[in-house]
């Protein structure tokens, strides 16, 4: 059975896809700035606007399953940019911290990416940009609420 793809459809798929081809660069296991990649960076953020971090809080800010988060963990350990301790309420779960050089990686990539994102802003139209940003976070959401526990392969 052929299902054919309406015009709606078939724009906010090309849409889609044009998303997923220029934010490519926050999907990939390749560092960007400062050696750590775009997910690293959202575990050292996460931490850091939190001071500590429990993992299993982090499968969920990365929405990622839990041996992904041990994958992208593990790395910044070795680096030594977070410290995982046992947790105090259940010593089989673990709580993250930012060590010194975690702060000032987190910072130097911070800045990086506050560059980035000002270019970005800068190619919006002046005009346009409270509507392209309320736009974006509507198809979001609009993607999260259909995505969750939805299969197009059932």
């Amino acid at each position: 059975m052929i299902v054919q793809i309406n015009e709606k459809s078939s724009e906010l798929m090309e849409i889609f896809m044009g998303m997923a081809q220029v934010t490519r660069c926050c999907r990939q296991d390749v560092a960007f700035c400062e050696g750590v990649t775009f997910h690293q960076f959202m575990i050292l953020d996460a931490v850091a606007k939190r001071k500590e971090l429990n993992m299993a809080d982090l499968h969920t800010i990365l929405a990622v399953e839990k041996s992904t988060t041990t994958r992208l963990v593990n790395p910044l350990i070795s680096k030594g940019l977070l410290r995982r301790d046992k947790a105090l309420h259940d010593s089989r779960a673990a709580t993250l911290f930012l060590t010194e050089e975690g702060r000032k990686i987190h910072q130097n990539v911070s800045l990086c990416l506050a560059g980035f994102f000002q270019k970005i802003n800068q190619n919006i139209p002046k005009e346009r940009r409270a509507d392209v940003l309320e736009s974006i976070t509507i198809f979001i959401t609009a993607i999260k609420n259909s995505a969750a526990g939805y299969s197009c392969c059932e």
